[in-house]
């Protein structure tokens, strides 16, 4: 038997990389716009049409990577194994906290992105809260 909430929050963070991905994939203009603002995403493109092409050829390669994960989270989470659950949402929560770590020291650095950083620093600490309150739902099933 696996933790109960397991296959809900697999579920649903497949759904956002899912999603995620397939916006940068298809549209990483208007999802640049949306994420940054016109401005800063008008900087982010580049300005020759040769670094806009590799510019572009990142964001699709990037929502492509996303869009991987989100099929990965989407078959972890029919995984019945209580011992893998608990393994697996320690590393998300692991992952989740290293990168809101990678973006206060060099995320915050990037002059263009500064203002976005506090933001995905918020998503990552969230994401990373709602594999620990599993964690935590599952040691009180266990020891009680």
């Amino acid at each position: 038997m696996g933790l109960s909430g397991f296959f809900l929050i697999s579920m649903l963070h497949s759904v956002i990389c899912l999603v995620s991905g397939a916006f940068m994939m298809f549209y990483s203009n208007e999802f640049s716009v949306f994420n940054h603002g016109l401005e800063t995403a008008s900087k982010l493109r580049g300005s020759t049409p040769h670094d806009q092409l590799l510019i572009q050829t990142s964001n699709s390669f990037s929502g492509w990577l996303l869009f991987a994960i989100g099929f990965l989270l989407f078959m972890v989470a029919f995984v019945k194994d209580s011992k893998f659950q608990s393994f697996f949402a320690k590393g998300c929560v692991l992952l989740h906290i290293s990168m809101a770590i990678w973006r206060v020291y060099f995320g915050r650095e990037l002059e263009d992105l500064a203002r976005d950083w506090p933001k995905q620093v918020l998503g990552d600490i969230t994401l990373a809260l709602s594999w620990g309150f599993l964690l935590m739902y599952s040691w009180r099933e266990k020891y009680d």
